[in-house]
């Protein structure tokens, strides 16, 4: 939906559906009610999740002509697209699995490109629209520094070749379509401040050589065309993480023009250790599902930060010196306490407070897509639940 700090929607990765026909139908189901409960009489925006398998089928000139003509009868329009998990994501183990096929391989390549084909035929003409992506890969696969550097090498090469299908895209259509790549944590883009230091000291450099060779483009003009269409995915659970600080890192964006291209407003878990110990360490192991990652980035004593790939290591590792856990396991955002346990509702509160103020995306993107894996006294009909997430932001935005 419009509101005056952007167009804000959810991500359809909560609805089930790796095949086209089963999202379709999920959609289909749920779209309807959701947008008479907060767009009643109005265009409602959708931020729309397509699985690889579902983007081979929805390719199909019948299938997107079917879907162009749904999304118009109810209009609704899309302008993102989620192409972060590739495969499923959705009663399956995914763990580190979401990040495959990484940027290091072509299969993400075509993949990618495949979407904002789609991307292309679907958003309005008087939009830019973004495609959602993994940090290149998934750090741990990667046993040295070397073979880190080479896959952050190869992924970039890759990126590059999606750009020059972007330059394409605009030539030919004049949409501007823009790779929005999300930081998380173990991502060879750990957080944002991983991403900025990516982005100028391989991207923009390899960029500038990649654009002049094939365009001829002079430097600064490459550095143009690259800001313009490789952006970062600022989601607001994995910043917080990361200890990161919303203030401080927009300031550097904007230092070093680099665009958002959405926000995801997400929440993660946060555990304070200053008392209660034994029972918030079996508070937080209720969380401890087999489905997801949920990566924690603990705060020691002396404000250094340790960091584990899943809870599973960090309930076994737990120690005295430890302050504060963050975990990343998307929780519902209008929920700032679960008994014992915190959420990074203020970290919300915070960067949204500094979006109203400045605006520094068109976007905004609901992304808590773990209710089928919370606690049984957290789950409610998806439908509703969504509904109560965009209220709640509607809220902080404070436009009504």
């Amino acid at each position: 939906m419009i509101t005056p700090y952007g167009h804000l929607t959810y991500c359809s990765n909560i609805h089930p559906g790796e095949k086209w026909a089963d999202h379709f139908r999920s959609l289909q189901e749920n779209i309807p009610y959701i947008r008479q409960q907060l767009a009643p009489g109005q265009p409602f925006g959708l931020g729309l999740r397509v699985a690889n398998e579902a983007s081979i089928e929805l390719s199909k000139p019948e299938i997107l002509l079917e879907f162009k003509s749904w999304l118009a009868e109810n209009d609704v329009y899309v302008f993102v697209i989620n192409g972060f998990p590739y495969g499923g994501f959705h009663n399956t183990v995914v763990k580190d699995d979401v990040h495959t096929p990484d940027w290091t391989t072509e299969d993400r390549l075509e993949y990618t490109i495949r979407l904002f084909n789609i991307l292309a035929e679907l958003l309005p003409e008087d939009m830019h629209g973004g495609v959602s992506t993994p940090p290149l890969s998934y750090r741990l696969w990667w046993k040295s520094d070397n073979d880190i550097y080479q896959a952050t090498r190869t992924a970039t090469q890759h990126v590059l070749q999606l750009l020059d299908k972007l330059i394409s895209i605009e030539e030919e259509t004049g949409k501007l379509l823009h790779l929005d790549i999300e930081p998380e944590p173990d991502g060879l883009l750990d957080n944002i401040s991983d991403f900025i230091t990516w982005y100028n000291e391989t991207l923009i450099p390899e960029g500038t050589i990649y654009l002049s060779g094939k365009h001829g483009f002079e430097p600064g003009h490459a550095r143009e065309v690259i800001l313009r269409h490789i952006q970062l995915c600022y989601d607001i659970c994995h910043a917080a993480v990361g200890y990161e600080d919303p203030e401080e890192l927009l300031e550097t964006l904007n230092a070093n023009g680099i665009k958002v291209g959405r926000i995801q407003v997400s929440s993660a878990l946060k555990v304070n250790f200053s008392n209660e110990k034994e029972i918030k360490l079996r508070a937080i192991g209720t969380f401890n599902e087999p489905v997801y990652l949920h990566q924690v980035v603990a705060r020691n004593a002396d404000h250094t930060l340790t960091h584990y790939p899943d809870l599973t290591e960090a309930l076994a590792d737990w120690g005295e010196d430890q302050e504060e856990w963050r975990v990343h396991f998307h929780v519902p955002l209008f929920i700032n306490s679960y008994g014992v346990l915190e959420s990074t509702q203020g970290d919300i509160v915070k960067t949204l407070a500094l979006h109203c103020k400045t605006p520094f995306s068109s976007f905004l993107e609901v992304e808590t897509y773990t209710w089928g894996v919370l606690p049984e006294d957290m789950q409610k009909p998806i439908g509703e639940s969504i509904v109560r997430e965009i209220e709640w932001v509607k809220k902080i935005l404070s436009y009504e």
